[in-house]
């Protein structure tokens, strides 16, 4: 079944071929596609893209691309933009970068972010290396903003 999943009103998740729908994109009003892996397509739609290039490797350093997609998607959204993030299957790269924005800039924790990325799309799954890279990533994100309210520093 062709479909985006709704995480939040301007997040959707999603496999490559749903994403690489046109009718699809357009009936969600998608404005951004972040396309998280090295060869899947990029859709054909008036959309912005973005690619992740990465493989759905536990070795592989998805970490290193949280921040700025993260940053991007909430940029987007706050342009009155929808995002759809997807990888092959929409059910472990896509859903990483999904999670990682929610806990950067919706504060959730990483249990938090993975049920509610879970609920929306249920073969969710990012494979234990991905995992990992949240825990981290959960832990820096609570080290800076517990330096910065420490500190009386809003986050920028």
């Amino acid at each position: 079944m062709l479909q985006l999943c709704k995480v939040t009103d301007s997040l959707f998740i999603s496999n490559a071929r749903s994403a690489c729908t046109d009718e699809l994109l357009q009936k969600e009003a998608v404005t951004l596609c972040i396309n998280v892996s090295k060869q899947q397509p990029c859709p054909s739609a008036r959309v912005s893209t973005l690619r992740v290039p990465a493989y759905d490797d536990p070795n592989e350093d998805l970490r290193a691309h949280f921040d700025r997609c993260a940053d991007v998607i909430l940029s987007e959204a706050a342009r009155g933009g929808r995002t759809v993030v997807y990888c092959k299957n929409g059910r472990s790269r896509s859903a990483t970068i999904c999670i990682a924005y929610l806990m950067k800039h919706q504060s959730l924790s990483l249990t938090e972010a993975y049920e509610l990325v879970k609920s929306a799309r249920s073969v969710v799954e990012p494979n234990p290396g991905f995992w990992a890279q949240l825990e981290r990533y959960e832990q820096d994100l609570k080290s800076t903003r517990s330096a910065r309210s420490s500190l009386n520093i809003s986050p920028s």
